[in-house]
């Protein structure tokens, strides 16, 4: 009997169209976003991987004791083996006297980073994308144009555009509200943001997958630019040495 292959339907990429805001929350036109920015499917089990990597590639290892090998102290016996009463004893610096080594303790020869790759640090900064798009947590900002660093100018921006865009939360979030991913470095607007404890700045090139998951929005500045930036890292991921 013929046996009969199950062809799995692949799921067709639905085109997302992306409204882009000035500063001001009013809609100054509309972008498609790239299905190779945001098309991609969800992968739990890669996000998990390369986020607790990328912590563990940040944990300092500070906590250290010294052995018996390490302590001050000579290395004399401390009384005659026999004929004193007391217990046998061969060395100050051992773990049972006081101010003697540790047994077992924390050491900071001990290395807790792990090694990633490329390609599946992009997959999964490109997978949380893609889930953020789909959400509607990407926004989309036509410029950030700050002459003089100003907080008011800035909470005021963030109101606006969480009214035009409907990110209520954006203004109102008192913790990890969004994440603006900058086209360059702009001084100004990094220090009209200093302040914001909800908000963080960051150059679209240092964009990782920490960040983008901590903060409940994506806010990118000229997505034209932004989007050729990431395309680049996407093809620079899938060289071949």
């Amino acid at each position: 009997m013929a046996t009969v292959k199950k062809i799995k339907n692949k799921k067709i990429y639905e085109p997302i169209e992306a409204p882009i805001f000035s500063m001001e929350g009013k809609k100054v036109g509309v972008i498609t976003l790239p299905e190779n920015l945001f098309g991609v499917p969800w992968r739990a089990d890669l996000v998990h991987q390369v986020t607790t990597a990328m912590q563990a590639n940040l944990r300092q290892n500070r906590a250290h004791t010294k052995d018996r090998a390490e302590v001050s102290g000579g290395g004399k016996k401390p009384w005659k083996q026999k004929g004193t009463g007391q217990a046998r004893h061969g060395s100050i610096r051992s773990p049972l006297w006081r101010h003697g080594g540790v047994t077992f303790g924390p050491r900071n020869e001990r290395n807790y980073s792990e090694k990633i790759n490329r390609k599946m640090r992009i997959g999964a900064l490109l997978s949380v994308l893609s889930r953020k798009a789909k959400d509607g947590e990407v926004i989309l900002i036509d410029s950030f144009s700050f002459t003089t660093p100003k907080t008011t100018v800035a909470k005021t921006m963030l109101a606006k555009i969480a009214e035009g865009s409907g990110a209520t939360a954006l203004a109102t979030k008192k913790k990890n509200a969004a994440l603006l991913a900058l086209s360059a470095y702009n001084a100004n607007t990094i220090k009209s943001f200093h302040n914001f404890k909800n908000v963080k700045t960051e150059e679209l090139r240092n964009l990782n997958l920490v960040d983008v998951m901590t903060y409940t929005y994506l806010v990118i500045e000229k997505p034209k630019e932004a989007f050729a930036t990431l395309l680049a890292r996407v093809s620079a991921s899938r060289r071949t040495k």
